[in-house]
C-alpha cells in the first residue's frame, strides 16, 4: 500500500527527489527507499551506523521529518551536489578583478543547486570616481545586470534555475535607483531584492529626521529619512517588491555576534548569513503530530515533538559532515560554527485540528508554545551532541551565553551550554516548504496559513488523455474523513481572507523562539489602502520581526497570461487551471496586426528589424508570428531559421513564455554588449528582450516578466474549484501561487527560488 496521501504527493516524489539513474531508471523503488538512502547516508559518521541509521529512518517515516529538498534528493546518490539549501557569499570587493571573482564563485555556487545571497553595498555608487582609469563608476545594479545574466545561464541541480537576493543598505548613495530597479519588466528578474533597514534609519523614519545617503565615508546627498521609506513602500505596493530585512536586529541577536557580521540572507530571507555562510534546512511536520484532530482531546504530543526534534538536530549535524560544498570558503565556514535551521511545516493545519483560527490572539500563543518547546529541545539536543562530539569550534561559552537570542533561553538551557558548550552555533530557522509540503500529503506550507483546502487539476497522461484529481489540503482531508459533508467551522481561514495584521502576529509569535528567520508572505487585499499598508510593516518592526514581505495584487503584478474559457477551435478550459495543448497550429487570418522594432547591436553597421504580429483570442492578444530582418548577411541564414522555429512555437498556443526565458539565457562566447547601462549577453538575448518587451504591451505577459508575480485575490478558494494564477515554467499548468516569497506551483511544486 502506498504511503503517499494522494497522487499530486506521490509525483513530486517521483520528479524531484526519486533517485534514478542517468536514463530515468528509477534506483529508489518506493518512498522507503527514499527514505533508507537518506537515513544510511547521514548516519555513515556515526560511530554505529546501523543503529542510527534505523532512528534517522524512524523520524522521515511517515513524513513525520522533512529534510528539506537539497538533502531529501542528493543524500546518498553519490552525486556531486550540495546538500546545503542557502549561501551567502563572500563580500564583493570594490574593484573589476575583485567583482568578477566573485561573479565566477557564484556560477560554481548555484552549479551545485545552491541558492545564493549577495550585499552589493559595498560597490562604489554611480557616477564615483574610479583612480587610476579616468572613468566613472557604473555603479553596483550594472553589476547586478551581469549577475542575472549569469543566473539565467546556470541550471542548477535537480534542473531548477538558479536564485538569488540582492540587498543594498538604506544608506547607499544608489538604495533609490536600487528600490525602482524592478519596476523595469525585463530588468533583474533572477533576483529577489530587499533592503537591509538600520536601526538609526528607523528611529530617523519615526522623527522624520535626515539621513545621509554614505559611501566610504563620504556623504553623497542627504534626504528625509521618512521620504525614503515611503519611496520602499510605494515600490513594493506597487510591485511587492522591495521586501525589507532589519539587519541591525539580526545582528544584535545573533548568537555569533562575537565572531561575524552578517550583511544578507539567502533567497528567500529565511537564513541571514556571513560572507560565505552556509546552512541546512529541515522541517518537524506539526500536522502528523497531532492527537485526535479535531477530537475533544485534541493536542500536539509533546513527548513525539522533543524526540523527533532531537533527532532531526542529530541528522542535520551529520550532514555538515557528509555534505559536499562548492567552494572551500563555504565548507570551513559551515564547519567552524555548524550552523542548521530546523523549522516546522504544517503549522496552520496542526491548529485546525485543534479548533484555533490562524492569526487570533489563541493560535498566536500556541504557536509560540510550540516554537518554544521546539528550540528547548533542539538547544539541549545540540548540548548532548557537544558532551559527545565536541562544541563547534568558534564556540567561546561566555561570549555565545551573552548575545541577545541567549538572554531570554530558558535557564536550563544556559547552564547545559555553559556547562558542556553546544555543537551547533544557530539551530532554528522556518523556510518556505511549498515542495516538500505537497510530497507530505499537502501539509500547510511552513507557518502559512492553508491557501487553498481543495482544488481540481487536470493531469496529462502519457498516452495523450487527461485525467482529473482533487488535491485536498491535509487537514481538510481529515476532516471529510471524519465529518464526510459538514459545513467547515469559522477557524477555517485562508491566506486571502486574513487581515494582513493577523499574519504579522504569527510571523512576531514564531520570531521569538527563532534564532535565524522566518520566510513569510503577508497577504495583502488589493484595496488597502497605502497608510494602511505602511502600517503593516511598522508593526512587523515594533512587534520584533526581523524583516517583512508582503504581497498586494495590482493591475501590474497581478495580471495573468490569458486563456479562453470557451474557444470553438480549442478545447474547453477548467477557468485557466491547465495549459491548452493544441493538435494542431492555429489558423492564421488575412491580416494580423503587429508592431515593429529596430534594434542596433553595437559594433554591427546594420539595425536588425523585429515584427511580431499577434492574433486575437477571446479578445485577448497573444503573438501569433515573427519577422527578423537585417541587411547584413551574416545573420541571414539564423534569422530566416530563429524566424520560422518561433513563429511555429507561438502558432501552437499554450504558455509560450519559455521562448523569451531560453532566448534571454543564451550567452555569446566573443561577448555581450552594453545596450542602454545594461549588459545584453547576445544578440540572440536582445531579440529576446525585445520579444518579452512585446507581449508584456499587449497583455499577454504579466507586468513583472515571465509571471512572477501572481494575484492571490485572483485564485479561486472555493473548495473544490481550481487556484487561478500564472502558468508554471515547470509543468505549464496555471495557478502559481507567492508562498513564503516564491512563487510555487500547486500541480507539481516547482518554486522560484527553490
Amino acid at each position: 500500500m502506498s504511503r503517499f496521501a494522494a497522487p499530486i504527493a506521490e509525483q513530486i516524489w517521483d520528479m524531484k527527489y526519486r533517485f534514478k539513474s542517468a536514463d530515468g531508471t528509477p534506483i529508489d523503488g518506493t518512498v522507503e527507499d527514499s527514505w533508507r538512502r537518506i537515513a544510511r547516508a547521514v548516519a555513515s559518521v556515526e560511530k554505529d551506523p546501523s543503529e542510527w541509521e534505523d532512528r534517522f529512518y524512524a523520524a522521515l517515516e511517515d513524513f513525520r521529518f522533512l529534510p528539506a529538498g537539497r538533502i531529501t534528493a542528493g543524500a546518498g546518490t553519490g552525486r556531486s551536489v550540495t546538500l546545503f539549501n542557502c549561501f551567502v557569499m563572500g563580500t564583493i570587493p570594490d574593484d573589476m578583478g575583485g567583482i568578477f571573482d566573485a561573479l565566477k564563485e557564484a556560477a560554481l555556487t548555484m552549479q551545485q543547486g545552491g541558492g545564493i545571497g549577495y550585499d552589493f553595498s559595498t560597490i562604489r555608487p554611480r557616477g564615483a570616481e574610479v583612480k587610476g582609469v579616468a572613468a566613472d563608476a557604473s555603479g553596483p545594479l550594472s553589476f547586478m545586470d551581469v549577475w542575472d545574466a549569469m543566473c539565467r545561464t546556470i541550471m542548477s541541480a535537480g534542473s531548477r534555475r538558479g536564485a538569488m537576493m540582492a540587498v543594498m543598505r538604506c544608506d547607499h548613495p544608489d538604495i533609490e535607483a536600487f528600490i525602482e530597479a524592478k519596476q523595469d519588466a525585463a530588468r533583474l528578474r533572477m533576483f529577489n531584492l530587499s533592503v537591509l533597514v538600520t536601526d538609526p534609519f528607523m528611529a530617523a523614519v519615526k522623527s522624520d529626521g535626515a539621513w545621509d545617503l554614505v559611501f566610504d565615508g563620504r556623504v553623497y546627498r542627504t534626504i528625509q529619512a521618512r521620504d525614503l521609506w515611503n519611496r520602499i513602500m510605494r515600490a513594493t505596493y506597487d510591485y511587492a517588491e522591495p521586501g525589507v530585512i532589519f539587519i541591525d536586529r539580526i545582528n544584535a541577536m545573533n548568537n555569533l555576534a562575537y565572531c561575524e557580521t552578517i550583511a544578507a540572507t539567502n533567497p528567500c530571507g529565511e537564513q541571514p548569513l556571513p560572507p560565505y555562510g552556509a546552512c541546512l534546512l529541515g522541517s518537524v511536520n506539526l500536522a502528523r503530530l497531532v492527537i485526535d484532530p479535531f477530537g475533544p482531546k485534541a493536542r500536539l504530543d509533546a513527548a513525539a515533538l522533543k524526540d523527533l526534534v532531537r533527532t532531526a538536530v542529530r541528522m542535520m549535524d551529520n550532514t555538515v559532515d557528509v555534505s559536499r560544498f562548492p567552494l572551500p570558503q563555504q565548507a570551513e565556514e559551515a564547519r567552524a560554527k555548524r550552523r542548521i535551521g530546523l523549522g516546522v511545516t504544517g503549522l496552520a493545519d496542526a491548529l485546525l485540528m485543534l479548533g484555533l483560527r490562524y492569526g487570533s490572539d489563541e493560535a498566536a500563543r500556541q504557536t509560540e508554545i510550540w516554537m518554544h518547546k521546539i528550540a528547548c529541545a533542539a538547544y539541549l539536543a545540540s548540548v548532548d551532541l557537544a558532551r559527545e562530539k565536541g562544541p563547534f569550534p568558534l564556540f567561546d561559552a561566555e561570549k555565545y551565553l551573552a548575545s541577545g537570542t541567549m538572554q531570554h533561553m530558558d535557564e536550563t538551557v544556559r547552564e547545559a551550554i555553559r556547562t558542556h558548550g553546544i555543537r551547533n552555533a544557530l539551530l532554528t530557522s522556518v523556510a518556505p516548504t511549498g515542495t516538500i509540503s505537497l510530497y507530505a500529503g499537502n501539509v500547510s506550507s511552513g507557518i502559512e496559513p492553508v491557501f487553498a483546502y481543495a482544488y481540481k487539476r487536470k493531469v496529462l497522461q502519457k498516452d495523450g488523455s487527461r485525467t482529473e484529481e482533487e488535491v485536498v489540503d491535509y487537514a481538510y482531508h481529515l476532516w471529510r474523513e471524519r465529518f464526510g459533508d459538514k459545513p467547515l467551522p469559522d477557524h477555517f481561514v485562508n491566506a486571502q481572507t486574513l487581515p494582513p495584521l493577523d499574519h504579522v502576529r504569527m510571523q512576531a509569535a514564531a520570531q521569538k523562539w527563532v534564532d535565524s528567520s522566518i520566510s513569510k508572505t503577508i497577504n495583502c487585499p488589493e484595496e488597502i489602502g497605502f497608510e494602511a499598508f505602511k502600517d503593516v510593516y511598522m508593526a512587523a518592526w515594533d512587534q520584533g520581526c526581523k524583516g517583512c514581505t508582503t504581497y498586494r495584487p495590482n493591475a501590474v503584478t497581478g495580471s495573468v497570461l490569458s486563456v479562453s474559457e470557451k474557444e470553438d477551435k480549442t478545447p474547453e478550459a477548467d477557468k485557466g487551471a491547465e495549459v491548452i495543448y493544441l493538435s494542431e497550429p492555429l489558423d492564421r487570418p488575412q491580416s494580423l496586426e503587429g508592431a515593429t522594432y529596430k534594434l542596433k547591436w553595437p559594433d554591427s553597421e546594420h539595425a536588425i528589424y523585429i515584427t511580431i504580429n499577434d492574433i486575437i483570442q477571446s479578445g485577448h492578444r497573444r503573438p501569433f508570428e515573427v519577422f527578423i530582418n537585417s541587411k547584413n548577411m551574416e545573420h541571414f541564414a539564423w534569422t530566416v531559421a530563429l524566424t520560422r522555429m518561433i513563429s511555429a512555437v507561438f502558432r501552437r498556443g499554450g504558455d509560450v513564455s519559455f521562448v523569451v526565458e531560453e532566448m534571454k539565457a543564451v550567452f555569446d562566447p566573443r561577448g555581450g554588449a552594453w545596450m542602454q547601462g545594461r549588459y545584453i549577453p547576445s544578440i540572440l538575448a536582445a531579440i529576446g528582450g525585445v520579444i518579452e518587451r512585446h507581449m508584456i504591451a499587449i497583455g499577454f505577459l504579466a507586468g513583472e516578466g515571465l509571471g512572477l508575480k501572481t494575484d492571490p485575490k485572483a485564485q479561486v478558494m472555493a473548495v473544490g474549484e481550481t487556484p487561478r494564477g500564472p502558468a508554471c515554467p515547470a509543468c505549464g499548468q496555471f495557478g502559481m501561487q507567492m508562498i513564503e516569497g516564491c512563487m510555487t506551483c500547486p500541480s507539481c511544486g516547482h518554486s522560484k527560488c527553490a
